[in-house]
Order: structure tokens, then C-alpha cells, then sequence
């Protein structure tokens, strides 16, 4: 029963938090947006000491169920291991127990640790886990997604629905792509092959929540007066911390997946108290007379989230972003007036990244992103994608080739689980100025083509734009723009819809800390 329950909830945990990857909508933020929030290093790079706390009293209480029932990367590993072990008969007792590597464990936590504070943050993500599934699903999963739902999207068109609309499929970086793909492929081979090897070897978080599972109140015990020594609990164990000949199990890496109860014909094992009886024998490891039914409450508050505050118009809200956003893209991204394609721009050399708004400045953005790709995921405009820069490598920074960031969209803000871009409301985002547009006069269509404009100058919202006669003397010169610093936000509106190619002739430059004007 209690292997059933933590599968139900490993379930629902890893689904949720799968779909905030995949969701092309945006809506179901606002239902499971506290899934991402409650793992464990974003909730510390966030400082939400209430989460920490409640994670760690979970973990001293019932052990490291974080590990088998929230965390997706660790059920990712449960779910090749089970494929693995349904190929062949003689793979469904493959495992066996291997003492703990404590000296690479530990050197693994403290290079993280060093990284973490050092602010090295981009190499401390390649081991965090939250963050590592978090590229595997935006890299490798979401453009799998993205084009079943095009295909959706283009059999509802002729059958006259418009249920579904097409969005764009692409890869937005490069490195991030190989190093998601590099990541998946190590973590298949272990978990093919080992289970829980990564989680009890490398992982940084498993590492920690170890600590504190090893004191844990309940924890699978042996009964040795039932136990006839047939090893296949030793067998069935994933995380190979079951020591048959001690008749010991390993606190620091069980994961409490209860599958060595199941795999017991003599009910020898036990998820019972771990203190408060006294030992008749060396071997007498265990109360046989444990209740085991005091654990029908496993983590049962995990599933009692409630929607997040005013949930509903959160969900119309970002629904009619998605909306708008695709009624627009053929006008601005595809067609200018409907008369002719716009070929996408070259991405411009910015002096000074760009980050979105709330992030507060660069420093802020760097220390406290993980990296994980949730804001890159759900950016209905196309506007995040993860940087290729060594300092920042992975962390998301802006860019206006395919859109620009809309001063009504907040949805990264909502999203960010670590605590990197701090949330903000809509009518703040249209005073945080995060850059500045430039212009150069050497690329604009009126001095290249001597043609009229000012395409920037109709879509800025900020009304950060003017256009000056290019002669003054010459009341029939043609008009160039010009920019008021003061109120530009740096949205990329006009850099989004500049027609010159392939350099637009406005470009934003990023601001180290952002300001209000």
C-alpha cells in the first residue's frame, strides 16, 4: 500500500511538473506553478526558509521521500530503471548493495557549495537537479510537444476549429541543447543500469537531504527473527543500501520507494519507527510489532496545494496573452502590412546582456538563477532563450529576433521558482526600465533606401521615440528617429519590427540594474 501511494504521488508530481515545461499556454501556471517552487534549490536560492524548513522536517519524519516522490529528475531515474527492468526476466533482481562512496559524495557537495557562493551558479546547475530536468524537458521533450501540437493545430485548421494554433519549434541555444542531451544520456545509462546511482553519487541534494535521513523518526527496518536471509530485498533495492549480510539499511541513501516491502514474503522489513525500543541482540535491528499503517500519511500534504492566489483571472489572463500574441505574429513576425516577408534579424553584439524585468540587475539575476529554462519555457513571446556566454552559460537573457517582451506580460516574473526575477505586477513593468534603445543611422531603411519609415517610432509604447526631420532646413525631409533614453524600457518593440536587414537600425542595450522611471 505504501509503494502504491508513493507511485501515485511520484506521478502526479512529475507529470505537473513536466507540463510547466510543455504548456505552449501559459495557463497552468497558475494551478502548478508551486510544484517548481517547492524544490528544494530554488526554494533556498529564493530564501524561502518555509519551504526548506517544511522539506527537512519531511526528510528527519519519513526520510528522503523529497527524492522519490517530487523531485522529477530522481522519478525520471525510477522510470528507466522500471523500463529496464521489464526488458528481461532476469533483470528484475539486478541490483545488489555496494557500500556508499562518502568521499565522492561529499567532494561533490562541496565543489557545488563553493560554486553556490562564489557565484559560479552556471556550473553549480549542472549538477542541481531540478535544473538538470529542467533543460532536458525544455530541449529534448517541449519541441517533441510543440510539434504534436502544430500538427493539431494544422488538422483543427481544415477542419474549420481553431482550438489549436501553431507556435514556433526551434532551438534556442545551442550549448544548452548538447549539454541537455550530454545530461540525459549519463543520467539513462546510470539509472539503466545502477537505478538511484546518480542520486546517491552525485547528486548535491540527495546529498544533503542524506544527512538528515539518517536520523529520520520512520525508515524500512529488518526484523531479524523473520528475515531467512533470500536477498531479494537486496535485489529489488535501486538505491543499493540494503547490507543483507549486516542486515542494515543504509538511512543516508534510501530513498523510502518501499519496494524492498513488497519484495519481502516474509513481511521481515518493516517502514517503522526507528527509535524508542531497545535492542535484545546485535541482529535485533527492528520492532517486529511496528505500525506500519501510521505511514497511510506519506507526504499526503503534498497533494494539498491550493491554485494560486486568484488563480481564475491568472488563467484567463495568460490565456489571452497566448492569444493575442498569436494573432499578432503574422503581422509582425511574417508579413509587413501583409505585402511582403521580413526576413528575422541578426542577433545584435550587446554590450550589456539584457534580463527581464524584476530580476533588479545582472549581479542579482546571476547569483540567484539556476538555470533551469522555466522562464525560457514560458515566455509567449519568444523573447528569453539561454545564454551561450562561459559567465552566464544556460542562464536565460533576452533577445528580440522572434518578439519583443510585451510591458502586459509578466509571466517569467510568475514563474521563476529560485527567486531570480522577483514577481512584479503588470502596471510596475511598464516603468522598470531594463535598457535603452540605440540608433544607427548607418543601417535605417530612410538613409539606405531613402524611403519613409518610422515603423519604430508607431510601436513603442513607452512613446520613447521621435521622428526628426532628417534636413531641418527641409520641411519635405524625410523623418529619422530619435530616443528619449529617459523613457525608453528597453521592451525591443522597435528592434523587433525594424524592416532593415540584415542589422537592424535599433538596437537595446541591457542595463546592469535596472531602475524606475
Amino acid at each position: 500500500m505504501l509503494r502504491i501511494l508513493r507511485i501515485i504521488l511520484a506521478a502526479i508530481f512529475f507529470t505537473g511538473t513536466t507540463l510547466l515545461f510543455l504548456d505552449v499556454t501559459g495557463a497552468l501556471h497558475a494551478w502548478l506553478g508551486w510544484m517548481a517552487k517547492i524544490q528544494f534549490l530554488p526554494a533556498a536560492l529564493a530564501l524561502n526558509f518555509v519551504v526548506v524548513a517544511i522539506l527537512i522536517a519531511v526528510t528527519l519524519i519519513f526520510g528522503r521521500t523529497y527524492c522519490s516522490v517530487i523531485c522529477p529528475l530522481g522519478v525520471m531515474q525510477d522510470i528507466i530503471s522500471w523500463f529496464h527492468g521489464k526488458t528481461k526476466k532476469k533483470n528484475k533482481f539486478r541490483f545488489s548493495y555496494s557500500p556508499a562512496k562518502n568521499i565522492l559524495r561529499y567532494s561533490i557537495l562541496a565543489v557545488f557549495t563553493i560554486a553556490l557562493l562564489a557565484g559560479a551558479n552556471s556550473f553549480a546547475a549542472l549538477l542541481a537537479p531540478y535544473s538538470s530536468y529542467g533543460r532536458i524537458a525544455s530541449n529534448l521533450l517541449a519541441p517533441v510537444y510543440g510539434w504534436g501540437n502544430n500538427l493539431l493545430a494544422w488538422i483543427a485548421e481544415r477542419a474549420g476549429s481553431y482550438a489549436f494554433y501553431s507556435t514556433d519549434v526551434w532551438i534556442k541555444s545551442i550549448p544548452t541543447f548538447v549539454i541537455a542531451a550530454v545530461t540525459f544520456i549519463a543520467i539513462f545509462i546510470l539509472a539503466w543500469k545502477g537505478g538511484r546511482t546518480y542520486c546517491n553519487t552525485i547528486c548535491p541534494v540527495g546529498t544533503v537531504l542524506g544527512i538528515f535521513s539518517r536520523f529520520s523518526i520512520l525508515a524500512p527496518t529488518i526484523d531479524t527473527s523473520k528475515c531467512r536471509n533470500c536477498g531479494l530485498c537486496g535485489r529489488q533495492c535501486k538505491a543499493s543500501c540494503i547490507d543483507m549480510k549486516n542486515h542494515e539499511i543504509d538511512g543516508s541513501r534510501c530513498i523510502a520507494c518501499m519496494d524492498c516491502l513488497s519484495a519481502c514474503n516474509e513481511g521481515a522489513i518493516k517502514y517503522t519507527f526507528r527509535y524508542g525500543r531497545k535492542k535484545s541482540t546485535p541482529k535485533d535491528k527492528t520492532d517486529a510489532s511496528g505500525n506500519a499503517s501510521d505511514m497511510t500519511r506519506l507526504d499526503g500534504k503534498a497533494t494539498n496545494g491550493s491554485p494560486a492566489d486568484q488563480g481564475r483571472r491568472a488563467f484567463i489572463v495568460s490565456s489571452a496573452i497566448a492569444a493575442s500574441t498569436a494573432a499578432l505574429k503574422a503581422q509582425e513576425m511574417k508579413t509587413d502590412g501583409g505585402l511582403s516577408e521580413v526576413r528575422r534579424a541578426q542577433v545584435p553584439s550587446r554590450q550589456t546582456p539584457l534580463v527581464p524585468a524584476g530580476a533588479i540587475s545582472l549581479k542579482h539575476f546571476k547569483e540567484n538563477c539556476t538555470a533551469c529554462q522555466l522562464c525560457v519555457s514560458s515566455c509567449p513571446n519568444n523573447v528569453l532563450r539561454p545564454s551561450a556566454s562561459l559567465m552566464t552559460l544556460m542562464q536565460p537573457e533576452m533577445s528580440y529576433e522572434r518578439g519583443y517582451c510585451r510591458p502586459e506580460c509578466t509571466t517569467c516574473s510568475e514563474v521563476c521558482p529560485a527567486g531570480a526575477i522577483i514577481a512584479i505586477e503588470r502596471e510596475e513593468k511598464s516603468s522598470i526600465q531594463i535598457g535603452h534603445a540605440s540608433v544607427d543611422l548607418n543601417h535605417c531603411v530612410v538613409n539606405t533606401d531613402n524611403v519613409s519609415c518610422g515603423n519604430c517610432a508607431r510601436h513603442c509604447p513607452a512613446g520613447a521615440i521621435r521622428m526628426v526631420r532628417r534636413n531641418p532646413d527641409d520641411k519635405n525631409s524625410l523623418r529619422i528617429p530619435t530616443v528619449n533614453e529617459e523613457r525608453c524600457i528597453g521592451c525591443g518593440a522597435c528592434e523587433n519590427l525594424c524592416p532593415a536587414r540584415p542589422l537592424t537600425a535599433i538596437h537595446v542595450e541591457g542595463h546592469e540594474v535596472h531602475r524606475t522611471i
